[in-house]
């Protein structure tokens, strides 16, 4: 059996729906694998959108590890990791899942910088919203530079997590138009503005904007079902820290953009 780690801090809705949707199909057969652990970087009683998410873990008998990030800097007399305090809390979470095995494990919501002996201990997944070609940077500066590059087309994608933040190889990937309808009439009112112009008059409440983001969010939580259905199927793997297919040929990432769009016009 594929098994899967489940790395997450369960701040609020979203966590929940994803894990629900991951373990509805694992449930359905639809991913041939099962959660070994989840692990979470708060304790229970700390944050009442967390605890709840505990009670959904329990609920799936999922075996629930945690070491508080909160109460590590606390006892620490700190408010932010240095390098050499990550490397001792995540030797603490390190030791918390000896005897857990995972094939993979995915950040999901995890909201701290994995380490590097951690993210080297384990093979980790994450979530961009962007394509393999890019842009760089947070969802926001993502789209900002979508725009004002006057881009055709954007995505998600999965990345292998490595000791340099966020540029690990890309994994996994779908990709989606933004131009044609119903993008064109957005990209008609910006014509000739500036992005900074943009920005200062409309910010984020932009309507092309807010499309390309409602369209990026519409695809994550059907990527990250895809992308561990295609590894527990053996279509896709991490091989020396490098992805192949189910042939063992080097790939420089997996696309899954039919899968998605067959996900979403099912909904």
């Amino acid at each position: 059996m594929y098994k899967i780690g489940w790395f997450s801090t369960g701040r609020g809705a979203g966590s929940r729906a994803l894990l629900t949707a991951i373990m509805e199909n694992i449930q359905q057969g639809a991913i041939n694998a099962e959660l070994s652990f989840v692990f979470c970087n708060r304790a229970p009683g700390q944050a009442k959108e967390t605890d709840v998410f505990f009670e959904l873990v329990n609920h799936y008998s999922i075996p629930l590890v945690y070491v508080s990030s909160q109460r590590f800097k606390t006892t620490q007399g700190i408010t932010t990791m240095s390098d050499q305090q990550r490397l001792e809390y995540d030797r603490q979470i390190m030791e918390q899942l000896q005897g857990f095995e995972a094939d993979i494990c995915v950040l999901a919501g995890y909201m701290l910088i994995v380490g590097a002996e951690m993210c080297t201990r384990y093979t980790m997944i994450n979530l961009h919203p962007a394509t393999p070609t890019g842009p760089a940077g947070t969802w926001r500066e993502v789209i900002w530079q979508l725009i004002d590059s006057k881009a055709s087309e954007t995505g998600v994608m999965m990345h292998l997590v490595t000791p340099e933040l966020d540029k690990g190889p890309p994994v996994t990937y779908c990709a989606f138009p933004i131009r044609g309808e119903p993008y064109d009439e957005h990209w008609e009112e910006i014509a000739g503005v500036s992005v900074n112009e943009i920005m200062a008059q409309h910010g984020e409440n932009n309507r092309l904007f807010q499309l390309i983001r409602q369209e990026g969010l519409k695809r994550e939580q059907p990527l990250i079902v895809a992308t561990l259905k295609a590894f527990s199927d053996g279509k896709v793997r991490i091989e020396n820290g490098n992805v192949v297919d189910s042939s063992g040929q080097l790939i420089k990432a997996y696309s899954l953009t039919q899968e998605i769009e067959a996900m979403i016009q099912a909904t």
